[in-house]
């Protein structure tokens, strides 16, 4: 155990921050890697459960769900009983979670528990952030953040794989399963590691504003999946939860501006870098979250590759941003976050509209590889360093706020990406194959190989138009990111830099 709290210096990671970044690294790799892991699955898990993709689809998208219904809380929860209690109990409730999702017995009892499993995951993240940037300070946000990042790139990289592994030649049960070693491990470095910071129970809970956000997330996700999956937009039941669930993200959004101490502090969005850090991310999230469903699917769909074949296939991505996270995260500190955004979206950019021509039936799993691990040199230098824009300028008390706003974006930001891409994917494939709308996917679940042989190049049309989309998403982010800081901390005007240096853990 340290025997002190980490010093906030402007130097390199000294072994108390490297510690507790630990600690933080293998709470988050549960999650990260548990999403990665579950899309490998969705096919398998398909036929297990003889459901069709628009119902199992709700594994990931429930867990989406719960993530940001829950993640709301975090910043009130975080001040109110201290951000390691804290952490320690959502590792808790995702290893339960965990547990009663790899006893599932129908695709609706998963469904369920995986919600339970997001309850957990949401405040993993945020708690975690919360702590690692508290302990390392604002001239070292770029360096923590890219630590952060290590789940981000072994999701990529051991996700798919281990996934695919463990459904082809194991058990899919094992694909939860696998989190409880890593979650007691998680929980007893916690117990050891993290200094117990001082809660602050004067700190109201702003109740009016948790019934309006939360529920309002949870309505307009449910609205926006349930739209994505029949592939129509226009029926009632869509339309009333979507409409009234954005109704009440807007009252929530009055209701923040205007209490002294609100859920989440959207007044900090008057800073230029947070609000330009939250646009890029948004973009980014929702065009690479979306696009990161499509891959998998191709391989397995249209070159009826196995899961654990579709995860070694995917793995470059991961190997191309470990090579520039951690450069991205130093680069951060001494130049600032704009220009290493700017360059990274450039090669996410390129890379992604490769796929809008190269993605054929039979295209060279070599060529495939190459793109995927450009990408993933973009993304090193894309994801972290965004974050890290929004952090570095903030006091330690608003870290926490910031902190859960961002996660909720960056969760909400990801549920839309992937719904918005599993329409376009399904309505274009209905319209290459002549199946009837929505049929997509679920037309190919119980089909010969012989005759997947014969529909594979239309289906590879599908994904090739579906990556125009995300190619389009992509492009918008240029215009936020150009607001980023393109200065250290030092460097910033007074009325972007931190009032004082964040407090260190007690």
């Amino acid at each position: 155990m340290a025997d002190g709290p980490p010093k906030a210096t402007s130097g390199g990671l000294d072994r108390g921050v490297l510690a507790v970044a630990m600690v933080v690294v293998l709470g988050a790799i549960m999650s990260i890697l548990d999403v990665t892991v579950v899309n490998v699955a969705i096919n398998r898990l398909a036929t297990e459960f003889d459901s069709p993709l628009s119902t199992i689809q709700w594994v990931a998208t429930g867990y989406t769900l719960a993530l940001a219904t829950v993640i709301p809380v975090t910043g009130w929860a975080s001040s109110r009983f201290g951000t390691k209690r804290l952490y320690m109990i959502s590792i808790a409730l995702f290893v339960c979670g965990s547990a009663l999702a790899g006893m599932a017995w129908s695709a609706e009892s998963l469904i369920v528990f995986r919600v339970l499993q997001g309850l957990g995951g949401g405040m993993i993240m945020p708690a975690g952030m919360t702590i690692l940037t508290q302990a390392a300070g604002p001239k070292r946000v770029g360096q923590v953040m890219s630590i952060v990042g290590v789940p981000m790139l072994l999701g990529p990289i051991c996700g798919p794989i281990l996934g695919g592994y463990l459904v082809d030649d194991v058990s899919w049960r094992w694909i939860f399963f696998i989190n409880l070693p890593i979650g007691i491990v998680a929980l007893f470095l916690s117990a050891r590691i993290l200094k117990r910071d001082t809660p602050k129970p004067g700190e109201r809970l702003d109740l009016l504003g948790l019934l309006l956000l939360s529920p309002g997330l949870a309505l307009l996700i449910y609205g926006l999946a349930t739209g994505a999956q029949h592939s129509d937009f226009s029926s009632t039941e869509v339309l009333v939860t979507t409409i009234t669930g954005a109704v009440l993200v807007v009252l929530f959004t009055i209701r923040a501006l205007m209490a002294t101490n609100p859920l989440i502090d959207l007044r900090l969005l008057k800073r230029r870098s947070v609000a330009a850090a939250l646009g890029t991310m948004v973009l980014f999230m929702c065009a690479f979250m979306g696009a990161m469903l499509l891959l998998p699917l191709y391989y397995q769909v249209v070159r009826q590759e196995s899961a654990l074949a579709s995860g070694l296939l995917l793995a470059p991505q991961g190997f191309g941003a470990m090579v520039t996270m951690p450069i991205g995260g130093k680069l951060t500190d001494r130049v600032g976050p704009g220009r290493v955004v700017l360059l990274g979206l450039v090669i996410v950019i390129a890379s992604v509209a490769t796929f809008t021509g190269f993605l054929q039936a039979d295209t060279s799993y070599w060529i495939l590889g190459s793109i995927l691990f450009v990408m993933g040199l973009g993304m090193g230098l894309t994801m972290m360093p965004t974050m890290a824009a929004a952090i570095q300028t903030l006091v330690h008390d608003e870290v926490p706020r910031a902190s859960t706003m961002l996660n909720i974006f960056q969760q909400v930001s990801a549920s839309v990406g992937t719904a918005l891409m599993s329409v376009l994917l399904a309505t274009s494939l209905a319209d290459k194959l002549g199946t009837p709308s929505g049929g997509g996917l679920s037309a190919t679940q119980h089909v010969t190989p012989q005759v997947i042989q014969k529909i594979a190049g239309p289906m590879a049309d599908a994904f090739q138009h579906t990556y125009w989309y995300a190619v389009g998403l992509l492009t918008l982010a240029f215009i936020p990111a150009l607001f980023l800081p393109r200065r250290t901390p030092d460097a910033t005007s007074a009325d972007e830099a931190p009032a004082e240096m964040p407090l260190p853990i007690h």
